[in-house]
């Protein structure tokens, strides 16, 4: 029997980034570090262009996980930045929670690292009490495909949803005529064939 087809909703969604910090980002090794560091960074933007509410979060910073991405806190200056002193599932922090539900919002979307420990604890806990999760594969990493596909399917059978950065900009725009060239400048700036496709576009309409 098919579920009904929930969709992401720019009104109803928040965005959580947990633990890309630099440390952890070098253990990444289910996608390239040139992608990975991309895709998280398309999501970012993603976020900021749809106005979407974005808690940062953090774990054991002092130690070997190393500090926050720098392009995430310059993205996000004035966001919820949540430092957990050593709380692996980040839903086991208070304040953490605190965040995220004070957003008022309904549908969580999660990417981070490592993909089945810092995403996959706080996606089954927000599942666990009612959220919409959607899982951002392609902005999360961890050491191999194998732990990675354990973690799809775990998520996956609790009902998140897992998609990617692409497909998260996509959901959320609804209609190319709510803006074609917002959308596809954030588009080009991280996809170097869109880019192409867009100077295209540019082209042609441009002598019309």
């Amino acid at each position: 029997m098919s579920k009904p087809y929930v969709r992401l909703d720019k009104t109803q969604a928040a965005v959580l980034l947990v633990d890309h910090q630099a440390g952890l980002l070098s253990l990444v090794r289910d996608i390239e570090p040139d992608k990975f560091k991309n895709n998280v960074l398309a999501l970012a933007d993603l976020a900021k262009y749809f106005k979407l509410p974005t808690i940062l979060t953090t774990s054991f910073e002092s130690g070997p996980n190393g500090p926050l991405v720098p392009e995430l806190k310059d993205l996000f200056p004035d966001a919820p930045y949540i430092a957990r002193p050593g709380n692996i599932n980040a839903w086991d922090n208070e304040d953490f929670v605190k965040a995220v539900k004070a957003t008022g919002k309904k549908q969580l979307i999660i990417a981070g690292v490592v993909t089945e420990v810092c995403v996959a604890f706080p996606a089954l806990s927000a599942l666990e009490e009612g959220f919409d999760v959607f899982v951002v594969a392609d902005a999360s990493g961890t050491f191999n495909e194998v732990t990675r596909d354990a973690a799809w399917r775990r998520m996956e059978a609790a009902g998140a949803q897992m998609m990617t950065w692409f497909g998260v900009a996509c959901e959320l725009h609804r209609d190319w005529r709510n803006d074609i060239e917002g959308l596809a400048a954030l588009f080009s700036n991280h996809i170097p064939d869109y880019r192409n496709l867009i100077t295209a576009y540019s082209t042609l309409t441009s002598k019309k």
